[in-house]
């Protein structure tokens, strides 16, 4: 999965966990992202129907200008009268885990909401580690905010099942809908959409970021914008895979001056994306669409002078797609690449040398997103010109896992020592060394999110032979602000004994073909008290290792174990001690004669086992 970096992610500190209070008091997870996006009610709005009126209403307004969610969640654990008070003033809902409470529970507290988070699926389920029809659907939630939240602006969901039947009460129920954002959802298509555009008039964001956009129907939704003046700000469809009427975008855009963020589809040559361009020199982020000519413009004598276009485009800061690039039109860039601070080529099979044109532009670039085509002297180059990178991706253009590779700890030795403000660094490759991760650790100390993936099983530092455990154990010793982590390659117990020891604001830990016995995974449970999400793959960790953290799992969001070798009876007996807690056993039809469970996903809930799990799970 590749989310646009400017949206809110996985590892952002606006996101940990989920759980909506019990009634009577108890942590509360929302939203904390600022009030000015949805309106702050003014005093009045909140008079307390409780006694002692003059301290309710002080603390009401109060709580007005309080957006933290863990200062909300510390709030409402004081009292009864502040957990009522938090309670009122609360506009923004964050829910992580859609089972983890009721619809009838969170309106219940909740009443005067006006912008919902809601996530599904858990992550796995962008690696197709899951059956697709194992849940999350949105239905229930939009059937009971419908009457509950006439005030409702802005839902943003990921990982949900949505149907078109779902959308149209979605924008039939809300008067005043401004913002909707689907992050990896499926279910719906194009005459969902087509409902959204018509019915609400005052919608400012419409971003579809990698989702399943079903297109049978094939309807025309861009046509289906109100004809006047809109107001939108944001237009993301560059994962709708079927082709758009391009006379109505043109004429969208036109009519849309506040428009701001605009990433277009594969079907829109750079030839069109010349034409909306000149319409809408006021963007600030644009999705380029497949950047290479239809076979009118190809077939031309004269084409449009696309460097015109980009220069006229001031305001540029990010610029994503470049889906079937060709390498002529890369220069057409060249006069905003000075401004970018967001350059997304994922998609993008770049050479070296192409790279280095126009990398060497980007001196103000804070994210880069990037196959590994760029090879290692790709990313030198990048080092040398981008010393203010914060996030950088790195993505592999196949999935091979033999051979050397493009990139390697050259790569990684190299961006360590030419970025040392990075934060962030996802990095997919086939060989590491040891002595290249400990130099990150030591030159990078502000990152946040380390995630090395080295595809292939069990591979060892390819110079020495030895484990990366003394890589990744200098990652968690020497990076003191470390919330998320990726591990993989050949690791022994000891790196999870570095985990335990040293990342104490570990929140989410990845584990792949890592560890050889269950002390490594006693050692991440017992000594990390701040995980949040436990994701492990093909690991040989088993029922001890899972029964060793059984005082741990009621503060976590979720624990997911695939290939393991958890036995049903250690999952059974996790269920029995821990009654709050969801144990789920799903079967995909791949499960040993060992009777090994194949996946456990467990995560809290206040509403008990759903109704809705499939066949192929079994909640013990």
């Amino acid at each position: 999965m590749r989310e646009n970096p400017t949206e809110m992610s996985e590892d952002d500190e606006r996101t940990p966990a989920d759980l909506v209070a019990a009634e009577g008091g108890g942590k509360t997870e929302t939203s904390n992202k600022s009030r000015s996006c949805v309106g702050v009610p003014c005093a009045g709005e909140f008079l307390s129907p409780y006694p002692d009126q003059v301290l309710e209403n002080v603390l009401e307004n109060v709580l007005l200008f309080l957006t933290s969610r863990r200062d909300r969640n510390a709030v409402s654990l004081v009292c009864k009268s502040w957990y009522r008070a938090e309670a009122l003033t609360r506009s923004d809902l964050f829910i992580g885990n859609c089972y983890a409470v009721s619809p009838r529970r969170a309106i219940e507290r909740f009443g005067r909401v006006r912008s919902l988070v809601l996530k599904g699926k858990p992550r796995f389920a962008d690696f197709n580690l899951m059956p697709p029809d194992w849940g999350a659907h949105f239905a229930p939630w939009v059937s009971a905010m419908a009457g509950a939240y006439p005030r409702l602006e802005k839902v943003y969901l990921k990982r949900m099942s949505v149907a078109d039947e779902d959308l149209a009460l979605l924008a039939q129920s809300f008067p005043s809908f401004k913002e909707l954002v689907l992050v990896c959802c499926d279910g719906f298509g194009t005459s969902g959409l087509a409902v959204v555009a018509s019915k609400c008039r005052q919608l400012r964001v419409l971003d579809l970021i990698e989702d399943e956009v079903n297109d049978g129907d094939e309807v025309d939704w861009i046509s289906c914008f109100p004809e006047s003046g809109t107001c939108l700000e944001s237009l993301i469809f560059d994962c709708v895979e079927c082709p758009i009427n391009f006379e109505a975008l043109e004429r969208l855009v036109a009519r849309s001056p506040s428009l701001k963020k605009l990433r277009l589809n594969r079907h829109v040559s750079i030839g069109q994306l010349y034409r909306l361009m000149i319409r809408a020199p006021q963007l600030t982020h644009l999705g380029t669409g497949s950047f290479s000519p239809s076979d009118a413009v190809a077939q031309s004598d004269q084409e449009p002078d696309y460097t015109s276009a980009f220069a006229a485009c001031r305001s540029l800061v990010c610029l994503s797609g470049f889906r079937e690039i060709i390498p002529d039109y890369l220069p057409a860039i060249y006069p905003v690449s000075a401004n970018l601070t967001s350059l997304n080529f994922s998609y993008a099979n770049i050479t070296t040398e192409q790279l280095k044109s126009v990398i060497r532009h980007c001196h103000k670039l804070q994210v880069f997103w990037v196959l590994d085509s760029v090879c290692d002297e790709g990313l030198q180059a990048v080092a040398a010109a981008c010393e203010d990178l914060r996030e950088l991706r790195v993505f592999p253009i196949d999935a091979r896992e033999d051979g050397e590779g493009p990139v390697s700890e050259v790569g990684l030795q190299a961006i360590s020592e030419g970025c040392r403000k990075l934060q962030s660094i996802l990095y997919f490759c086939q060989q590491m060394t040891n002595a290249a991760v400990i130099a990150m650790s030591k030159n990078c100390p502000d990152l946040v999110v380390f995630r090395l993936c080295i595809m292939g099983r069990h591979r060892p530092d390819h110079v020495t032979g030895q484990p990366m455990d003394e890589g990744f154990g200098a990652i968690v010793m020497n990076c003191k602000k470390l919330t998320r982590l990726a591990v993989s390659g050949l690791l022994t117990d000891r790196a999870f004994s570095y985990i335990g020891k040293y990342g104490k604001l570990v929140r989410t830990l990845s584990v792949a073909f890592a560890g050889n016995s269950d002390m490594g995974l006693k050692y991440v449970l017992e000594g990390c008290p701040k995980l949040q999400k436990l994701e492990i793959r093909d690991s040989p960790f088993g029922d001890s290792a899972l029964l060793s953290g059984i005082h741990h799992y009621y503060n976590m969001r979720f624990l997911w174990m695939s290939s393991c070798r958890l036995s049903r009876q250690g999952c059974e007996e996790i269920a029995r001690a821990m009654p709050r807690l969801v144990v789920e056993v799903i079967e995909t039809g791949n499960e040993e004669i060992d009777d090994f469970v194949n996946i456990l996903y467990m995560y809290r809930s206040l509403e008990g086992p759903r109704k809705d799990a499939p066949e192929f799970v079994t909640i013990l």
